[in-house]
């Protein structure tokens, strides 16, 4: 019996002395949330309002058109069908925006600051129709025919020559990857770097006879970049150094996504007058916009390198001296006579938006007197 109690002993002993390390062990873990929220490198900004691209301010310096466009936009969809590629995990998220449509129509507004495009929404149409059934059948129900005559019926729906269409037709990821790392006694550091990019086609339908006037293709690439650095050395004999830092830097493919809808909008204009299909207010800004953009799609950068056969950057190539890449003068061809207000009225009650029949109501009884 006076074993087992000095034993007993020996062990209250020991965990009283190691009641106080228990104690910091706890209270610092409870102090972990609060930590990370004082060790923040980076500190959470406010919303902002319209996040502009590379492309954005060339869209919105164009020069007025002769007359604007009015098209419609229906679902401009994401067809490249790939999901976001996470290591070890299945993961049912798109790898592009589905809201590309919402991008394409903020491009058209954007388009020479709002002057360019008249633009008929078209992606939710059966909520428009329902909602201007709910407001006929609501006055033909609660209204008398008195009533009605003194309101202004709907006026018709707008509907458009031009149909935009087209989509996102392919994301390619790991296009280029590589890196670089070193190390010496310990110390050292690594580089890793991504290049994926993404494809957007848009095209300019007729609806008087279902011809495709236009087509144009856009690409943009989406980087990403993670660099770190790590010590792992033994300053003596019992005293281990071991750190670690790094961080990554990833371009977000929906800004990418936007910006090659925006280029394809810019593309599909400038590609139009050139046809001939509009023309700008003004000839000599448009001209000059127009040699700047053939120059562009034409002449390819050429590489750069040193003595060593390092790549320094690209050189834009000239045309040779006394030379100039002229566009062809826009000659608009391509006019859509507007409707009388009659036919306009019976086109759009008639096959936009046909009548209803009034809903079917219960009879309300007569009281007896």
């Amino acid at each position: 019996m006076s074993g087992a109690h000095s034993a007993l002993n020996v062990t209250l002993r020991d965990c009283r002395s190691r009641w106080p390390i228990l104690g910091l062990l706890i209270i610092s873990l409870g102090s972990l949330p609060g930590c990370t929220t004082m060790i923040r490198p980076f500190k959470s900004t406010r919303a902002e309002t319209g996040r502009e691209t590379q492309v954005i301010q060339d869209l919105g310096r164009l020069p007025p058109p002769v007359s604007p466009i009015m098209v419609a936009v229906y679902k401009f969809r994401d067809q490249t069908g790939q999901y976001k590629q996470v290591p070890g995990t299945v993961n049912y998220s798109t790898a592009v925006t589905q809201g590309a449509t919402a991008m394409l129509i903020k491009a058209l507004e954007d388009a020479g600051r709002g002057s360019w495009f008249t633009i008929l929404e078209r992606e939710t149409l059966p909520n428009l129709l329902n909602e201007r059934k709910i407001i006929r059948q609501t006055r033909m129900q609660y209204l008398s025919d008195q009533q009605q005559g003194q309101i202004q019926a709907l006026p018709p729906m707008k509907y458009a020559p031009l149909i935009l269409d087209g989509g996102v037709i392919a994301y390619e990821t790991n296009l280029l990857t590589g890196g670089l790392g070193a190390k010496y006694l310990g110390i050292g550091g690594d580089t890793q770097f991504q290049r994926d990019t993404v494809t957007v086609f848009l095209r300019l339908i007729s609806v008087k006879d279902g011809r495709v006037i236009k087509s144009v293709e856009t690409a943009k690439t989406i980087f990403s970049v993670k660099v770190d650095v790590n010590v792992f050395k033994f300053i003596d004999f019992k005293d281990l150094l071991e750190a670690e830092v790094g961080f990554s830097s990833n371009e977000p493919p929906q800004l990418a996504v936007q910006e090659a809808i925006e280029q394809a909008v810019y593309s599909l204009i400038m590609e139009g007058s050139m046809s001939g299909l509009w023309g700008f207010q003004s000839p000599p800004r448009a001209q000059a916009l127009l040699n700047a953009y053939l120059e562009e799609k034409i002449i390819k950068p050429v590489p750069r390198y040193d003595e060593d056969g390092d790549l320094e950057g690209f050189d834009r190539p000239t045309t040779p001296e006394g030379t100039r890449i002229i566009a062809p003068q826009p000659t608009p061809t391509m006019s859509f006579p507007a409707m009388s207000e009659s036919e306009e009225a019976a086109d759009a009650q008639e096959e936009i938006d046909p009548p209803e029949e009034p809903l079917q109501t219960e009879a309300e009884p007569t009281p007896e007197h």
